[in-house]
């Protein structure tokens, strides 16, 4: 990141640059500066492709094509699968580009071991942008919120986070959503995030499981009809029940081994604030219970799949089960 910053800010660029990882907001983010810094609002010499449709013999005549007018030619590729299979003639090309193209992959997963990744590493900038833990999120957060001149306090930070989840691209949308509701306001408190924040499903879904922990069982019903009234398939509302399931159990045998929330929330992946509650819902389970829960999600998943039972009665009789 420190090498693709001071690219950037020195004009000094590297030939290939490779954008990749979970953190969408940061890969597109970095990707129009990159743009903006190689060949400014030139869109004669930039060229942009996107998906695996893409023709490798085109996008290297293009780059063997000298830029109009201009000393550099700009080739973005993004999301075009080149980076786990079928990248080797690209590869080969990219050993010794025109010293007049210049290239940005941007791609949310690839393969370490393929050939373009090498040549990429070796020859080229390779920057990940994983999911940006709890201090720097929050750290984010709380200077968007300073740009505003609102304040927040440390418990409605935390509330604000919940909601939002570590997605940065949901985190900007929400706090803009939040700033606007606030407009003639100073502090933003934890009724405003309730009113006004989007719930994600994984909220839906921990509220559900605390519901069938409670063994309130008409409550736990009423939020999975709330999620099909939304639009969620049955067979995704069981599959983040079983993530949830199994999420808990790790948690709880973790906290068995002695281990704090903090490195809880490191080891699970969740931030250090969220893996209290994780800590506190698994504690209203037993391990045996957890096991066995992860086994009739397994089952109903089957049940569904061979078609021996509806999705959508399959899950609401799995709620039942364990909200008895």
């Amino acid at each position: 990141m420190q090498r693709l910053m001071q690219d950037i800010k020195s004009g000094q660029f590297n030939h290939i640059y490779l954008l990749y990882g979970e953190e969408g907001y940061l890969r597109r983010q970095y990707r129009d500066k990159l743009k903006e810094a190689v060949i400014g609002d030139d869109n004669m010499n930039y060229h942009y492709y996107e998906g695996k449709d893409i023709s490798v013999g085109e996008v290297i005549d293009q780059a063997e094509t000298m830029p109009f007018f201009a000393e550099r030619r700009l080739i973005v590729m993004e999301n075009c699968g080149l980076l786990k299979s079928g990248g080797e003639q690209l590869a080969e090309y990219l050993g010794n580009p025109s010293q007049t193209a210049f290239f940005v992959f941007v791609e949310t997963e690839i393969d370490k071991r393929s050939r373009l990744y090498k040549v990429i590493s070796a020859k080229g900038c390779a920057v990940e942008f994983a999911v940006q833990d709890e201090t720097t999120l929050k750290r984010w957060v709380l200077g968007m919120v300073k740009k505003e001149n609102k304040k927040i306090s440390e418990q409605a930070l935390n509330f604000f986070l919940e909601k939002t989840g570590t997605d940065m691209e949901n985190i900007r949308r929400e706090a803009e959503k939040l700033f606007c509701y606030c407009l003639d306001r100073e502090a933003v408190t934890e009724n405003d995030i309730e009113e006004v924040c989007t719930k994600r499903i994984g909220n839906h879904i921990f509220d559900m499981i605390s519901a069938i922990a409670d063994k309130k069982q008409k409550k736990a019903l009423e939020l999975y009809y709330e999620l099909l009234a939304q639009k969620e398939p049955p067979m995704r509302i069981l599959f983040l029940i079983a993530r949830q399931f199994n999420m808990l159990l790790q948690v709880k045998e973790l906290k068995a081994k002695g281990y704090q929330n903090k490195a809880i929330g490191g080891k699970v992946g969740i931030p250090g604030f969220v893996a209290g509650k994780y800590v506190t819902q698994s504690s209203r389970f037993a391990t045996k219970d957890l096991r066995q829960a992860l086994e009739a999600c397994v089952a109903a998943e089957e049940a569904i799949k061979t078609g021996r039972m509806n999705d959508n009665i399959s899950v609401e009789m799995l709620i039942i089960q364990y909200s008895s």
